[in-house]
C-alpha cells in the first residue's frame, strides 16, 4: 500500500514543519536587540516547563512570543512594560491558551526573574546602597 500525495504532504509537514518553524523562530529571536533577546530566551526556557497541546500550538506560542517582542522592540516598549513586575505570571498567562499545564520548579521562577531583571536593566545595586 502506498501513500497518496496528500498523505505524503501531511506526513512531511508533521516531520519537518515544526523543525522549520523552530529554526525560523530562532532566527527571528537572534535579530532582536540584545536585551529583548535575553528576555525572550529567559521566557523560552521558562515556557519549556509547560506541556503543549500539540506541535502547532507549541510552535505558535513561540512565534507569538517572538512577534510580541519584535513589535515591542520596534516601538521602543520597555521590557517591564511587556512582562510586568512578575515575569512568571506573565508567562503563565501567556501560555494558558497554548498548553494543558505544567509544573514549574521554584528555581526556574527565580532564574526567570533574575534574567528579566538583567534584560530590563533593573539596577539591584542601587537598592542596597545608602545615600
Amino acid at each position: 500500500m502506498t501513500m497518496s500525495d496528500t498523505e505524503k504532504g501531511g506526513f512531511i509537514a508533521k516531520a519537518i514543519g515544526p523543525k522549520r518553524r523552530w529554526r525560523q523562530y530562532q532566527a527571528r529571536v537572534r535579530e532582536l536587540p540584545p536585551n529583548y533577546r535575553t528576555a525572550v530566551e529567559a521566557i523560552e526556557r521558562y515556557m519549556m516547563h509547560f506541556v503543549p497541546t500539540d506541535g502547532d500550538s507549541d510552535a505558535s506560542r513561540f512565534e507569538d512570543l517572538a512577534g510580541r517582542f519584535e513589535q515591542a522592540a520596534a516601538d521602543g516598549t520597555p521590557i517591564r512594560e511587556i512582562v510586568g513586575e512578575d515575569p512568571a505570571k506573565f508567562v503563565e498567562a501567556f501560555v494558558q491558551s497554548y498548553t494543558e499545564g505544567g509544573h514549574v520548579p521554584a528555581r526556574a521562577r527565580k532564574q526567570l526573574g533574575d534574567a528579566i531583571k538583567r534584560a530590563a536593566g533593573d539596577d539591584t545595586e542601587k537598592d542596597h546602597k545608602t545615600a
